[in-house]
This record gives structure tokens, C-alpha cells and sequence, in this order.
């Protein structure tokens, strides 16, 4: 442990330096660092792929299951995709220094707020490798030093990237530090990272519930987090059936190991056993396992019960629990209840009960007549995200750059003083 402890301690030291010294970093020159880091990734994929391969032999021989792996996995596509969202963020404007809400105040000075970085950020994560690329590039473009703790399975992966990111930094003369890969799998450098809030000025944790339970309960540095993504679709009365279908379908068969997939179908009794029969046929050819209420299951043959505790399960798995509710009404009671505040839609073609459902529902993302998945940093058009928040302070839904600033009150006067 006393190991552990002392090179925490060197990385938090070594990040607060950098911190400050990215503070005083031009976006051009931010921008430059993140080229020649999605071209140092671009340039080492047969290392990156090497690198996944032995992280990939070693989670089969445990036994990850097949949610983990798909998230474990790289492919040239998904090194690919690495450099190109790098590259999004170029795009992207900086938020560091920009200036909002400028007033005059009575006495004569100006008053408005600047965007500021928040400093040194430590980012704590499981299984995507993926994560280490796309939160350093969050991290530097916005100003802010990283502290990045990848999963054990993905050691050989987020090492091999985090060569990439040193070699990019260098090459443009920032410091290295600037980006840190926690280069140890003891769990007792999670410990540290959490308990040091003299270097590191936030924490983001990406991963299973445990993991973020542990950070929430144990952690001396705020946390930005979401432990659950127990996401709903509503299927109204007054939806169109065919919009409904696809998008019900598309939530949860597109990809069943994410935050932003739904978990449960609520449906109106109005137009259930219209919905309800061909719905679950299409999701029955995906080999999704169904669990019903009591009305799902007399429209639907072979439907298993679902119990109280399916309504509140992140399944993360081709099962889907599915309920019939009365109206709107039941349907945002049955969402207060059970939902996590990550992501939920409806789907109507009725305005009003639009607005209703967007106004009542408490979530980070409420959505109208689309997939929950589009709930992501990417589709928002924020870039990469560093992941989901459904805190309320200070930062909620995907955290892309502005997410990763705060503000501070700026004051212009001219000789000025107080009366």
C-alpha cells in the first residue's frame, strides 16, 4: 500500500502542475496536441489491436461475461472511430475564457461570468478502452488535467493508448502529465484517487453500480455519477404505430449492453393489443426474453411475469420487462417510481401530453418520438462524452467541454470603488 500511496501522491502532484500550466494553453495549441494524438492512434493500430488481443484472451479465461467483452473489445473500426471523434472535439468550440451574461450594474461596473477549467479531473472507468482515448481529449481541450483509472481487464488496451496520448502531448510540447494513465491494477490506487482532494478537484466514475456506490459512499472529492440507466419508452394512445414500433425496437435491440438502452415498455391500454402482439414478435426474432404485468400476458402468449423488482433492474441483457398502464398519468407515476433520471421518451403525436411528459418527467434526458438511445455526448453533437450525469449539480445528461468547466463571476470597472 505504501507504494501505491506514494505514486498516487506523485501523480496528483504532477497533474496540479500540469493543471496549471493547460490553464495558460491556447486553443490552438490544445488543438494541436489532440491532432497529433488521433494521428498517433491512427499510426498504432496494429499495436492498439495487439494490445486488446491479450486484454480479450485474458477476460475469456476469467470468465467476463458478454456484455464486458463486446466493451472490452477494439477493432480497426473502433480505432478508427477513436481518432475521429478526437478530431470532433478539434471542431468543437472552446469553452475556456468565454464571457456570458455581461451587464452593467448600477454602479458602473461590469459584471458577467467566464468559463474556467475545473482543474484536475479524475476519471475512473471499467472495461472501454475507448474511454481513455475520449476523456483525454475531453480533458485537455477543455483546460483540465487528467488522472484516468482504467479497468484491470483493459490494462494492455488503455496502456497502449495512453503511448499514443504521451506521444501526441510531447510532440507539441505539453506536459506529459497533462494526461496520466493510472499504470497500476491494485484497487487500492481507486482508494487514493479518491481521498485526495488537495490534487484532484473532481471525480467521474464510469462502470457498474458497485463501483459507483463504493466511489459515492467513500470519496473525498465531489463526484459526478449516475448509478443506474433504467430507461423507459411510453407508447401513448395517441402515438403513431408505426413511429412506435421502431423506435420501442430500436431502444432496446440496438445495443443491450449500454446506459442509454430501455429496460422497460409502458404502453396505453388503448392500443396495447394493437402494439403489443407484433411488437413483441419483432423482439422474440432478436431473442429477447419478455417479462410482463398480467395484461401484457393475456394479449401475449408466453410472456413471463414480471415482479417488482424487474420494474427496477438495469438489465443490461436482451430482457425487457413490459407493463400496460391506463394513460400518460400512470405511466409518468410508473416512471417517478422506478427510473434511475438517465433517459426516457414517449411517443405520441399528441403536443400537449409532449410538452406534459417533457415538463414532469425528472430526467437528465426526456425525449419525444425517438430512440432513448440517442442519449449520448456524440448525438447530442457535444463530441466524445465523458459519461452520464443524472446529479443536478452542476452538471446533468451527457458531460462533453462545457461540462467539464465551471464558472467564476468576472468584474470590469474603471477606477471604481465602493460608496
Amino acid at each position: 500500500m505504501s507504494d501505491v500511496k506514494e505514486y498516487m501522491i506523485r501523480v496528483g502532484q504532477q497533474a496540479r502542475v500540469a493543471a496549471r500550466s493547460l490553464s495558460r494553453v491556447e486553443t490552438k495549441h490544445k488543438n494541436s496536441a489532440l491532432e497529433a494524438i488521433a494521428s498517433a492512434i491512427e499510426a498504432d493500430e496494429a499495436a492498439l489491436l495487439m494490445a486488446n488481443g491479450l486484454d480479450m484472451a485474458a477476460g475469456r479465461k476469467s470468465g467476463l461475461d458478454a456484455a464486458l467483452l463486446d466493451r472490452l473489445e477494439l477493432t480497426a473500426t473502433g480505432i478508427a472511430a477513436m481518432a475521429t471523434g478526437i478530431r470532433q472535439i478539434i471542431a468543437l468550440p472552446d469553452p475556456v475564457g468565454s464571457i456570458s451574461n455581461m451587464s452593467y450594474r448600477p454602479s458602473g461596473i461590469q459584471v458577467g461570468k467566464m468559463r474556467v477549467p475545473l482543474g484536475v479531473v479524475g476519471i475512473i472507468y471499467e472495461s472501454r478502452p475507448n474511454v481513455t482515448a475520449d476523456a483525454a481529449a475531453l480533458c485537455l481541450k477543455s483546460g483540465n488535467a487528467a488522472i484516468l483509472r482504467g479497468g484491470s481487464e483493459a490494462i494492455h488496451s488503455n496502456r497502449a493508448i495512453a503511448n499514443c496520448i504521451r506521444a501526441g502531448l510531447e510532440k507539441v510540447d505539453l506536459p506529459s502529465a497533462a494526461v496520466q494513465v493510472v499504470d497500476t491494477t491494485d484497487r487500492d490506487a481507486v482508494g487514493m484517487m479518491i481521498t485526495m482532494p488537495e490534487y484532484v478537484d473532481v471525480i467521474i466514475p464510469r462502470g457498474g453500480k458497485r463501483l459507483i456506490e463504493r466511489i459515492s459512499a467513500e470519496a473525498k472529492v465531489p463526484v459526478i455519477k449516475h448509478l443506474d440507466g433504467i430507461c423507459h419508452v411510453y407508447i401513448d394512445d395517441e402515438a403513431d404505430i408505426e413511429k412506435a414500433l421502431q423506435i420501442a425496437f430500436n431502444a432496446k435491440t440496438h445495443r443491450y449492453g449500454v446506459c442509454n438502452a430501455m429496460e422497460t415498455l409502458l404502453v396505453a391500454e388503448g392500443v396495447a393489443e394493437q402494439v403489443l402482439p407484433e411488437l413483441c414478435g419483432m423482439y422474440r426474432e432478436k431473442g429477447v426474453e419478455l417479462r410482463g404485468c398480467a395484461t401484457t400476458q393475456r394479449l401475449v402468449d408466453g410472456i413471463l411475469p414480471a415482479v417488482d423488482e424487474d420494474w427496477a433492474t438495469e438489465y443490461l441483457a436482451p430482457v425487457l420487462s413490459i407493463r400496460v398502464v391506463k394513460d400518460i398519468d400512470e405511466a409518468m407515476d410508473h416512471i417517478a417510481q422506478y427510473s434511475s433520471h438517465h433517459t426516457e421518451a414517449i411517443v405520441t403525436e399528441n403536443y400537449t401530453k409532449a410538452r406534459r411528459f417533457l415538463r414532469e418527467v425528472d430526467s437528465s434526458s426526456v425525449v419525444v418520438n425517438a430512440s432513448t438511445r440517442f442519449a449520448d455526448g456524440f448525438e447530442y453533437g457535444l463530441g466524445a462524452e465523458i459519461g452520464i450525469s443524472t446529479d443536478k449539480f452542476h452538471v446533468r445528461g451527457p458531460v462533453g467541454l462545457e461540462g467539464l468547466t465551471s464558472q467564476k463571476y468576472v468584474v470590469f470597472g474603471d477606477g471604481h470603488i465602493r460608496q
